[in-house]
This record gives C-alpha cells, sequence and structure tokens, in this order.
C-alpha cells in the first residue's frame, strides 16, 4: 500500500474505526461496509464512511448516501453504465492487481444536470471485506482536456482543409506538412515530405535567403516578412509562391510555422496582365477608361501624347476637357443613350487638344458590366485620323486635278493646234495691213482674245501639272526682285508692296515662267481682298522640316526648302472655305471677274515642283499664303550653256515638217519657207518615215508634233535615227503626256516649242535646236 502516502493512516483508521482520521483526508475518502460475497456488490454497498468532500463530489446528500443500501443505485442513475461500473469493480476487487484499482475519468451523469467526471485510487483489505477510496473531482481538468482536445481538432481540420501549404519544420526539417502542402511537393501523402531538410526543396536561387529566414525563426525567435520565393517539386518542377513564417515550438523544440501560397497562377495573371498593360501603354491608338459616371481613371500615353494633358491633368475630370464645340447636345445625348442601353456606340469627335488645336477622332466607347451585369466603366478607343481626313482631301484634290487634267490635256492638243492657226495668221496679217487701215483694230482683236485663250489654256494645263517646263537654277530673291514693278502696277497705287528678301538665301531649280504665275495669282488675289488701301507683303526665308513637324502636317517631307510668302491685310476667308480654295473654277468673286483658276494654277505649279502650300486667314485680318520649294544642292546642279539672244533669224537647211493638223501644217510651212528652209511637209507619222527614205538630199531637223494617231512624235523620231543617223529635233506641242516630258519638265537634250507659236518664237527655236 506504499503507493498511496496516506494509505497506511488510512488502513489503520478502518482496522481502529478511526473516523475522525478518515474525515480529515484531504480527498473524497471512505470505506465501504462488510459484503457478505466479495464476487458482487449488488447485496450491500453501504458506505460506512466519508469525509466531508464525499457528499459534494458525488452530488448527493451525506445522510442518503449513509442510509442507502445499495451505493451504485445512488450515485449512478444510468442502468446500463451502472452495470458496467458494478461489473469493473467486481473483476478489478478480484484480480488483486493494485493498478486497475486506478480509476480515472468516470462520468457522474444525473438526469437535469452536467456530467461531472472523478477520479478514485482504491484498496482492498481482504481481511475485513472493505475497501477504501480516495475520489476527486476532475471535471475542470477534463473539460480542459476535452478543449484542448477540440481546439487541436479544429486546428488540424483547418490546417488539413486549407487551401494553402502549411509546414512545420525543426531543425530545418519538415516535421508537419498539411496535404496542401504534400499536394504542392508533389507527394502522394506528407509522410513522403517527413524529415527532409526543407533547404533542399527551395530553388537553388533562393537557397541562401532561405537558409537565412530558418536561422532567424529558429535561433532569433523572430517572424520573417512575406517573400517570394520558389520551390522544387518531386517532379523537378519549379513552383513560384509567396511565403510567410512565424517562430513555433513543437515536442519541446524550436522551429517555425510556415504558410506557403501556390502563386504560379497569379504569375501568370499578372504577366498576362502586364502584356495587356504594355499593349495597351503602347499603342498608337488612344485607350480611355472612365467610371459609371463618366469620371476618367486611366488614358494611356497616347492619349497624353495626342491631346497635350498629361495622365494627372485627366484622371479624375471627364472627356468634356476635349470638348471643342463642334458638336451639338444632341449627338451627345444620342451617344449616351447608345452606352447606357449597354451598347457599343461608334462615331468621330471633332475635339480640341490643350493648345486649342482641333483635331479628329474617330472612337469606338463600349460599356464594362461587372458580375451583376450592372455598367460599371466605359473604355474608348480612339484614332487620332486628322492626317488621314486631311490626306484623303488631298486625294480628292489629287482626282479633281487629275480630271481637269485629262480633260486639259484633251483640250489643249486641239485647242491650241487651233489657237496656233488663229494666232499666225493674225500675224501675217497685221505684217501686210497698213497702220491706218480700219481692218488692223479688229485683227488686233483677234489677236487678243487668241491670247486671252492660249493664256486660260496655260492656267488649266499648270493646274493639272501637264504645264511643260524647263526649270532653271534660280535665285529667288533675283526673280522676286526683277518682277516687283510689274507686281506694283497690278495692284495700283493705293495698296503698298512691302519686300522683305532674306539674306544668303537657298537656291531653287524652278522655271522662272512659274515664279511670275504663282506671284501675278496671288498678288491679284490679295489685291481684290483689300477693300481701298492696303498692304501686300512678299517675303522669303531658308527653313527646315523634321520628321516631327512633318507627322503632324500631311503631305510635308523633311528636308530643305526655300520659303516664299505673300500676306495681306484684306477681308480674309473663313476656315471652311479654306478647303475648297485650290479646287479648279472655285470662286469668291462677283460673277465675271475670275476665272477660278488662279489658285488652282498656283496648287499644281507647286506641286509640280514638289513643294508644299500652306494657308492661314481669319476674316477681317488677311491671309498669308506660304509655299515651300526643294532647296538645290549645287552639286547635283549642272549649269546649262546660254546661247545668245538674235532677232528672227533665217536659214536654208532642210526641215522634215510633221503635224497631222492640217490648217497648222499648210501654215508652219509657210512660216518656215518664208524663213528660207527647204520644207518636206507630212501629216502622218508613216509619210514621214516614206519622205525620210526616199528623199535624196540631207536633211537637218525634224520638227514634229508630239501627240499623233498611228505613233508619237518620240517614236518617229526613233525610227528615223536608224535611217538617217545623227538627226535632230524640234518638238511642238499643245500637251506633251510623257512622250518627251516626266512631270512636265523636258527629258535632258529635249528641244520643245510650246503651242501656240508666234513666227518669232519658230524662227529662235529652230535655230537654237540645229545650232544646239
Amino acid at each position: 500500500m506504499d503507493w498511496y502516502p496516506w494509505g497506511e493512516e488510512a488502513l489503520q483508521a478502518a482496522r481502529e474505526q478511526d473516523k475522525p482520521i478518515l474525515l480529515s483526508v484531504g480527498y473524497s475518502a471512505c470505506h465501504w461496509c462488510h459484503v457478505m460475497e466479495r464476487e458482487s456488490f449488488e447485496d450491500e454497498t453501504t458506505a460506512a464512511y466519508m469525509n466531508e468532500h464525499f457528499p459534494r463530489i458525488y452530488r448527493t446528500a451525506r445522510e442518503k448516501l449513509q442510509e442507502s443500501d445499495a451505493f451504485f443505485d445512488v450515485v449512478y442513475e444510468n442502468p446500463e453504465f451502472r452495470a458496467a461500473i458494478k461489473k469493473r469493480v467486481l473483476e478489478d476487487c478480484a484480480s488483486g492487481d493494485p493498478d486497475r484499482m486506478r480509476w480515472d475519468d468516470i462520468p457522474i451523469e444525473r438526469a437535469g444536470e452536467e456530467t461531472t467526471y472523478i477520479s478514485a485510487r482504491n484498496v482492498m483489505i481482504p481481511a475485513s471485506g472493505l475497501m477504501i477510496s480516495a475520489v476527486w473531482d476532475v471535471t475542470d481538468r477534463k473539460r480542459a482536456e476535452e478543449a484542448l482536445a477540440r481546439s487541436e481538432q479544429r486546428h488540424r481540420t483547418l490546417f488539413e482543409s486549407a487551401p494553402d501549404a502549411i509546414f512545420i519544420q525543426t531543425d530545418g526539417r519538415f516535421a508537419y506538412l498539411n496535404a496542401a502542402c504534400a499536394h504542392l511537393f508533389g507527394a502522394e501523402s506528407a509522410a513522403e515530405m517527413l524529415g527532409r531538410p526543407v533547404l533542399d526543396w527551395f530553388h537553388g536561387k533562393y537557397r541562401e535567403s532561405v537558409r537565412q529566414r530558418i536561422r532567424t525563426l529558429n535561433e532569433e525567435r523572430r517572424q520573417v516578412p512575406l517573400a517570394e520565393e520558389a520551390i522544387m517539386t518531386l517532379k523537378g518542377e519549379t513552383v513560384p509562391v509567396e511565403v510567410a513564417a512565424v517562430p513555433f515550438e513543437t515536442d519541446g523544440k524550436n522551429g517555425a510555422l510556415v504558410f506557403m501560397r501556390d502563386i504560379r497562377y497569379r504569375k501568370q495573371a499578372e504577366a498576362e496582365r502586364e502584356r495587356l498593360l504594355s499593349a495597351i501603354e503602347q499603342a498608337e491608338e488612344i485607350v480611355v477608361i472612365a467610371a459609371a459616371d463618366a469620371t476618367i481613371q486611366y488614358v494611356n500615353p497616347a492619349f497624353e501624347r495626342i491631346s497635350g494633358f498629361s495622365r494627372a491633368e485627366a484622371v479624375g475630370q471627364t472627356p468634356r476637357i476635349l470638348k471643342s464645340g463642334k458638336h451639338d447636345n444632341a449627338y451627345y445625348a444620342q451617344m449616351w443613350r447608345t452606352l447606357t442601353s449597354g451598347q457599343t456606340w461608334r462615331g468621330r469627335f471633332v475635339n480640341k487638344r490643350k493648345d486649342g488645336a482641333l483635331f479628329t477622332e474617330e472612337a469606338t466607347i463600349s460599356p464594362v458590366r461587372d458580375a451583376n451585369g450592372q455598367i460599371v466603366n466605359y473604355v474608348a478607343v480612339k484614332r487620332d485620323v486628322t492626317r488621314e481626313l486631311e490626306l484623303e482631301q488631298q486625294l480628292r484634290q489629287a482626282q479633281r486635278m487629275e480630271a481637269v487634267g485629262r480633260l486639259a490635256g484633251g483640250v489643249a492638243h486641239d485647242f491650241n493646234n487651233m489657237l496656233s492657226v488663229i494666232l499666225g495668221h493674225a500675224d501675217m496679217a497685221l505684217e501686210t495691213i497698213p497702220e491706218t487701215d480700219p481692218l488692223r483694230e479688229d485683227i488686233l482683236e483677234i489677236q487678243k482674245a487668241g491670247d486671252r485663250s492660249a493664256a486660260l489654256v496655260r492656267q488649266l494645263l499648270a493646274f493639272a501639272r501637264k504645264q511643260t517646263i524647263a526649270p532653271k537654277r534660280l535665285d529667288l530673291n533675283d526673280t522676286i526682285g526683277g518682277m516687283l514693278k510689274m507686281l506694283s502696277r497690278l495692284i495700283g497705287e493705293d495698296i503698298d508692296l512691302l519686300w522683305k528678301p532674306s539674306m544668303d538665301l537657298w537656291p531653287v531649280k524652278m522655271d522662272p515662267t512659274q515664279i511670275d504665275q504663282i506671284l501675278a495669282n496671288l498678288v491679284v488675289n490679295s489685291r481684290d481682298a483689300i477693300a481701298e488701301v492696303g498692304k501686300i507683303s512678299i517675303e522669303t526665308a531658308n527653313v527646315q522640316f523634321d520628321e516631327e513637324y512633318c507627322a503632324r502636317h500631311a503631305g510635308f517631307v523633311p528636308g530643305c526648302y526655300v520659303m516664299l510668302a505673300v500676306s495681306d491685310d484684306g477681308s480674309g476667308m473663313e476656315k471652311e472655305m479654306l478647303t475648297s480654295i485650290f479646287d479648279p473654277f472655285f470662286t469668291t468673286k462677283p460673277h465675271g471677274k475670275g476665272t477660278g483658276l488662279g489658285l488652282a494654277t498656283v496648287y499644281g505649279i507647286v506641286k509640280q515642283n514638289e513643294g508644299f502650300i500652306n494657308v492661314y486667314s481669319e476674316p477681317g485680318k488677311g491671309t498669308t499664303f506660304r509655299i515651300y520649294f526643294p532647296r538645290l544642292r549645287e552639286e547635283n546642279f549642272t549649269p546649262e550653256e546660254t546661247l545668245p539672244q538674235a532677232g528672227v533669224r533665217s536659214g536654208t537647211e532642210t526641215v522634215l515638217l510633221v503635224e497631222d493638223e492640217k490648217q497648222l501644217l499648210r501654215f508652219a510651212t509657210r512660216l518656215l519657207q518664208d524663213l528660207g528652209y527647204t520644207v518636206l511637209a507630212s501629216d502622218t507619222p508613216r509619210e514621214a518615215l516614206r519622205l525620210a527614205r526616199e528623199y535624196p538630199g540631207q536633211i537637218d531637223l525634224l520638227i514634229s508634233d508630239v501627240v499623233m494617231p498611228e505613233m508619237s512624235g518620240r517614236d518617229m523620231w526613233n525610227e528615223l535615227l536608224a535611217v538617217r543617223p545623227g538627226l535632230k529635233c524640234l518638238f511642238m506641242s499643245g500637251y506633251t503626256a510623257n512622250a518627251i516630258a516626266h512631270r512636265g519638265v523636258l527629258d535632258e537634250g529635249v528641244h520643245f516649242l510650246q503651242k501656240p507659236f508666234t513666227r518669232q518664237a519658230l524662227a529662235s527655236k529652230v535655230r537654237e535646236t540645229l545650232e544646239a
């Protein structure tokens, strides 16, 4: 009985019936009365003695416990449990094994009361049949253990059911892994990973930092911050993870509780989002995201570049910051009706940049819905089409020019043939009619009408860039300086003409007659725009255009240019009118005061010389035309030999004349014969080839129309050269097409006489060609 420090005293007390000692024992204790049969406690189980704690433990009055003949019947109400207890007591007492006399965590259940728990240490006294019990209440401990067990089960359930990986490491090895962690490492169960070094399963790139973190956790007992690392699975795959850890003690060992989240899908989403954002950030198109109330939440760099507003200036504002006033309220109302109904809106805006300049956008705006179908955002993808519209305008202009050019070409050929005959015969008639003859005035009127008709045809050809030109190296300052007196006469005395030449002006390569045409047309227009008194300015300057400037100005090409500007302080023009001023036959002048070809002619000349033209005008403030001609690089220029000028010169050479217009053929034959030349005349190329083969003498010069039915003048000359090597040629035409000129510029070495021509012009060109 030495395993109870109070056992001997209790036994002695029992023998001596020493109740006071029993009652003084700190535990609840009693000894039961003599049992008639040791094998059963069912006959009598009266508690003979008990101390004061005993009734409290069993929650039964002392008197009832002492008066009862069946102790177990009173204490254990549940029949089944009571029977089990009696059976256990019988078997334990009969065994004689002291260890079986230790009863722990026995429940005491009473109807309507909370279950309590007791533990007992019992001693049987064989001689007397008495059993002494020390009983104590373990309800609090039991409940604490149950609570702990429940808590542990909850945490285990929490850990095991957690979607994130959780493991415990001690001494740098896996001591526990939840199912998610085992799965993350590619293990079938946590047992595969237990005991393995944690460090071995981190990617080599991160092992040193992981080693330091383990040291901080295990030795310094400090929490480590959240970190992104990568682990290696049992299959050798690399998985990016997010890791957090706190110090943790288990089984008396320092370690760490580690939380690990698989972030590969987040990384993929981030990479996808980064690609999407990068695409939006680098897109040429404007992207704007706005809230449901139209507040701007995001703009991409294209918005900043095109609108001039920075992201910081735009975010928090509404798209009204771009409003130009070019659309009425109904336009915007219709757009919002479309968007708020959940549909996509497509259309164009004329918006205003931060600097006030207008630009046109093609926009597609779509509503963005959340999971509940509510519109939470609007996304707009917009493209600046300002330059495209300008190019479209230029294309339409070019198409109109091409149409007029075809018309002009068709008209010019036949019309100039007729004008040559009319003007030629008028010249000859004037040479024979005396000054006093009244008929002379009529012929002069015919000649003036012919000259005006010829000038109109030249304007049409200039506009259509079909005018035949012979470009030369020009200093615009010198060329314009020589025209100032003529221009002053055009504008009259009430208008001041200001000339502002730039020093060290670069040279250009142009036909000087085209500069005359440009200035005459622009100055006359300026004169007509000035009501009474005013001023017209002409100035020159060297300018350079870079790629950035040309990107903002349709049709411009980077390079060096010479600027010619003509400005006036006249009535000016509305912006809408500026889009039509270069159209053929467009005029703002009263009927009969203009042909509508002046500015069209200027435009054609500028384009024929690969230049640009800009117009700036405001009503009541005047107009400025700025024209830019390409700079002539001196290293690319070969000076032309200048032949001495002379009066009407004759000759005795033999000329083969080919012209399909018979009236003009007869007229030109007569002029050449009057000048002393022998003329072989033909109205078809085939006839001319026959004459050239059969004529026994030398043929010194071919004078040919360019455009003829059977073949062009150029092709005929090429065939004649096979029969008459070295044969020189003078082409004449009212419209050269591309037979002898490219873009209206004569091919090198080609001699040309523009129809209609005078007797002196023909004589001069013939001698020039023969002597070249």
